[in-house]
């Protein structure tokens, strides 16, 4: 694609509602993240595969103030990886090692089952009940869309197909592409539609193969529901955005406690605190701890 698309998901129903279907265009999302952390290749790959994956979920989501995080410990080398989205296309994440580096996979990508190694994924739905809902999977491959296909699968027995990918330009390391599609089988679909819906996806190129052709998100779920009557329904723009700031800070300084902060004071230095999700540091002065401990004393 030569001119700059802005982020965005697109949703859909086929079939009668017997799916419903979601694709994504992630390019600047992930890039963003990618600046914001100094992220390798592999990392970024699967950072970007997490973010879209997540914020796509998002959009499943009913309220405003509902948020899905995805959490994937693995024993490979790039650490946790964590993303949260809501359901107005606004998503945030961090890999534990933004550095890895590893050969290519045998056929010649980007390793991301190799970064993340073997564990577990998790999916937290906070949906302002008293506790979370939380479905755990161990994960399948480390691939990402494999391993949220297991989960939609064992944890929420919804049949799904999930695409995720990122492709890298080779010269400077910056995305190239970036996106995504999730499709579900509603409870209700049909033998039939089940068979073609199977069938189509048997023939579908890569998510970036497709994106590199120029397709778009509409275009993508027209290919992907090849034979199916498609109706979109609802389009939602996508962006990498954390919440955090300086008052939020104060705050997570305030709940460590006086003695932590007197001893913080004590020392003389400032101090910076970072924010794990956008990498944005925060600094305090004496001056600034003493008046947030005098703040604490009110």
């Amino acid at each position: 694609m030569s001119e700059i698309l802005n982020d965005y998901i697109v949703r859909a129903t086929a079939a009668g509602g017997e799916i419903r279907a979601f694709a994504a265009y992630t390019l600047n999302t992930v890039e963003d993240a990618r600046n914001k952390h100094k992220l390798s290749p592999v990392a970024c790959a699967a950072l970007g595969r997490t973010l879209t994956g997540a914020v796509i979920m998002g959009t499943m989501l009913k309220s405003d103030d509902d948020l899905i995080t995805i959490q994937i410990n693995g024993d490979g080398p790039i650490g946790n990886i964590m993303v949260t989205a809501n359901n107005k296309g606004e998503v945030k994440g961090f890999v534990g090692n933004p550095s890895v580096m590893l050969p290519p996979s045998p056929v010649g990508k980007l390793d991301v089952g190799g970064a993340v190694g073997n564990g577990v994924m998790t999916v937290i739905k906070d949906m302002g009940l008293k506790d979370p809902y939380a479905g755990q999977v161990i994960l399948q491959t480390g691939e990402i869309a494999e391993d949220l296909t297991y989960y939609f699968a064992t944890s929420e027995q919804i049949p799904s197909s999930v695409g995720l990918g990122v492709l890298m330009n080779r010269d400077d390391a910056t995305v190239a592409q970036a996106g995504g599609f999730i499709v579900q089988l509603m409870p209700f679909a049909s033998d039939e539609t089940i068979a073609k819906l199977e069938e189509n996806i048997k023939g579908l190129d890569s998510v970036t193969s497709m994106l590199s052709k120029g397709l778009s998100p509409e275009q993508m779920l027209e290919t992907l529901l090849n034979g199916f009557d498609l109706e979109f329904t609802e389009t939602v723009p996508v962006r990498f955005h954390c919440n955090c700031d300086r008052q939020r800070i104060e705050k997570a300084l305030i709940s460590i406690g006086k003695d932590e902060l007197k001893s913080m004071i004590n020392d003389g230095k400032p101090i910076t605190m970072n924010c794990h999700f956008c990498n944005t540091d925060y600094t305090f002065t004496t001056e600034e701890l003493k008046q947030l401990l005098a703040s604490m004393r009110k």
